[in-house]
């Protein structure tokens, strides 16, 4: 029963239009499972029917692919993994079976790449150094918290390079082609170098090992590409610089030793022709320098008391203090005679040495000369194997003798000191400055980025142990003895892997285009379809004469209600008629029997008979690419490529078989570490 409303209209008989995302879904829908589903569906019957064999396993696509997997499995997972596997600390660390020493993992001169790096190299290219860069840091430095689990970080200068060229709201950097670069520019490197470093810092977790007081990390430490060099540096470079990692002249007591973190590319203003010009760049780290004695034995009384579970400071005493005095109060201390614990000196500038002096053997751009023969002792002088005493714009390679003497008398007791800028590792004893025991040990570490001009980049772990009783006395069996341990730890050779994978590539190449010739020459069977026969039943093209001599029968009329007549003498035939989709077709008007051709001819029977005929083509292109035989239409097949066009079309075919998989397992790979 029909209802109708108040105005007289059924009563759902108009309903509000779909909405597109309604529409969306529905086409969505339709194409799955009409367009979707069935390719999917003659795929995995494919692969059920198909008869596995190890030829049909072990093709040279195949292999291809498997060889790619493995390599870039290696590439992108094992070197990394074996390289830090094998500085692990119970590896190298030779300490008493109850020792629990304090581990520091130093890095030196990230120097994140930016425009400065490369100035004159095309859009592309930068853009992919930048990309390899991080990802090869910030893989290294993850997987060593994972692994190595370092108690302290500490970074030795030179985090971005060219931070001292972007301007500030009250600077502009001394060259114009930099200029455009901005604070806001900064800031993205600063975040760039936080998702980095400070991101992944804790990806081995964040709680202390047993025994330690907690975890640190300490990037203060400037560089002369953070704020330039000298009388170079701009004060509002260095102050953005500091308020955002903190001031560069800093002691930190770590593991029972006090560090000494020194700003020695601001000091290197001082000394300079017009230095009265320059104070406010080296006053802060000469007021730092004139109280480091006393700063360090405070924080060791600091330190003691903590240790002992007091207060780090004793209580005032409740006295009355004149206004005079008052300017010269201090905090109180329990005691000023306390042993000082063994002192490390942090610069990013290498402390002064005689020209040539020989960095040792692990040096990798320039390893030592070989001594004449019969000496077994290395150079004493060797210019090769030495960090050049030299400098220019921005930089200079050592610190002058003046400062570092300054340093090493007003700091006091340096047994250690660790360095960066030069890249690559060296390793030398300073016995002419005042220092604790036989002289200063330095170490230059090396450059964590693999665009650093070394093909092993590198870090420095150290392991410190200095047990030591209530007033810093130590309580080793040799108070003499070391209480430092390091070792270099080697990073993998990003060339090499690249180098790797370009000769890789090229016998992947190689093979294919050999792969292809063969197919081409008949010696090798082809796995695409271009030339192969079809998978489906085909039909004869035969005329209508032919298949009346091949068929007399074929042309008796038949019954009309014989409704199998066509199949069964196909059968006969063995062969199969195909009936087009356009057969069916019909036109708008009734008038002319339905859509239904007139019979034409000798025919006075129904004419569904002759299923798929056409009529008269009514576009050219379709008369030129269509042809009727009897009663069965089909297009012009394509002719089989042969020679050349064989080879390329198998060549590019396989290459891309090969490219799809490789590629989409290598993007995993980056993506997912």
């Amino acid at each position: 029963m029909v209802v109708y409303d108040d105005y007289g209209v059924p009563v759902g008989a108009y309903s509000e239009p779909e909405t597109l995302t309604h529409q969306a879904y529905r086409v969505a829908r339709a194409f799955i499972l009409y367009r979707v589903r069935p390719v999917a569906q003659r795929g995995f019957l494919e692969i059920r029917s198909r008869r596995w064999t190890w030829k049909s396993l072990l093709t040279l696509v195949k292999v291809l692919i498997v060889v790619w997997f493995v390599a870039l499995y290696w590439g992108e997972r094992m070197v990394f993994k074996d390289s830090i596997d094998a500085c692990r600390w119970e590896n190298w660390e030779n300490w008493a079976s109850d020792a629990n020493p304090h581990r520091v993992l130093f890095v030196a001169d990230p120097q994140l790449v930016d425009p400065h790096t490369y100035p004159g190299r095309p859009w592309p290219l930068n853009t992919l150094t930048v990309k390899f860069t991080d990802q090869y840091i910030r893989r290294t430095y993850s997987r060593m918290q994972k692994v190595l689990y370092p108690d302290t970080t500490a970074f030795l200068g030179d985090l971005f390079d060219g931070g001292r060229e972007w301007s500030t709201r009250t600077t502009k950097s001394p060259e114009t082609r930099y200029q455009k670069y901005g604070n806001s520019f900064w800031l993205k490197e600063y975040d760039r170098f936080g998702r980095i470093f400070f991101d992944h810092w804790g990806d081995g977790g964040m709680a202390p090992r047993p025994g330690q007081p907690g975890r640190k990390i300490i990037s203060s430490l400037p560089g002369n590409h953070d704020l330039g060099f000298a009388k170079g540096i701009q004060t509002g470079v260095r102050n953005r610089f500091n308020a955002y990692f903190g001031d560069g002249n800093r002691m930190d007591i770590i593991g029972n030793h006090t560090f000494v973190s020194l700003d020695s590319v601001s000091l290197s203003a001082f000394g300079e022709p017009d230095s009265q010009s320059l104070e406010e760049l080296w006053k802060p780290a000469i007021n730092f320098l004139k109280d480091a004695k006393t700063q360090k034995t405070r924080l060791v009384q600091r330190e003691l008391r903590a240790q002992q579970g007091l207060r780090p400071y004793p209580q005032f005493s409740h006295d009355i203090i004149n206004e005079q005095e008052l300017v010269q109060a201090v905090l109180p201390h329990s005691d000023d005679s306390v042993t000082e614990f063994p002192t490390i000196l942090l610069t990013h500038v290498p402390l002064y040495r005689a020209p040539g002096t020989p960095c040792g053997p692990f040096r990798e751009r320039w390893p030592p000369t070989p001594p004449p023969k019969g000496q077994t002792e290395p150079l004493e002088n060797d210019e090769r194997n030495a960090i050049r005493v030299a400098g220019g714009y921005q930089y200079q390679n050592v610190l002058r003798r003046e400062i570092t003497v300054d340093i090493a008398e007003k700091v006091g007791d340096i047994q250690y000191a660790f360095s960066g800028d030069d890249h690559d590792y060296c390793e030398v004893v300073h016995k002419d400055y005042d220092s604790s025991g036989s002289g200063i040990r330095e170490i230059t570490v090396k450059s964590i980025s693999w665009a650093m001009g070394v093909r092993k980049p590198g870090v420095l772990l150290v392991s410190l142990w200095n047990p030591v009783d209530e007033r810093g006395n130590s309580l080793l069996v040799d108070s003499s003895g070391p209480t430092i341990q390091t070792q270099l730890c080697l990073l993998p050779d990003q060339l090499e892997v690249f180098i790797r994978y370009g000769a890789l590539f090229g016998i992947t190449l190689v093979t294919l285009a050999i792969r292809a010739a063969l197919i081409a020459a008949g010696i090798s069977a082809s796995s695409s379809t271009a030339n192969s026969d079809s998978l489906l039943p085909t039909v004869e093209h035969t005329s209508s004469a032919e298949n009346e001599k091949a068929d007399p029968s074929s042309h008796r009329q038949p019954d009309s209600c014989d409704t199998s007549s066509n199949s069964s003498t196909s059968s006969e035939r063995g062969k199969l008629q195909v009936r087009s989709s356009n057969a069916r077709t019909r036109s708008g008007s009734p008038n002319t029997g339905y859509g239904l051709p007139a019979t034409q001819g000798n025919y006075s029977y129904p004419l569904v008979q002759h299923a798929g005929y056409f009529g008269p083509a009514e576009d050219e292109e379709e008369r030129k690419g269509m042809k009727v035989w009897g009663t069965v239409t089909t297009k012009k097949t394509k002719p089989k490529k042969k020679g050349l066009a064989l080879i390329w079309h198998e060549f590019v075919y396989s290459l891309l078989r090969v490219g799809v998989v490789v590629f989409g397992w290598y993007f995993w790979l980056i993506r997912h570490w």
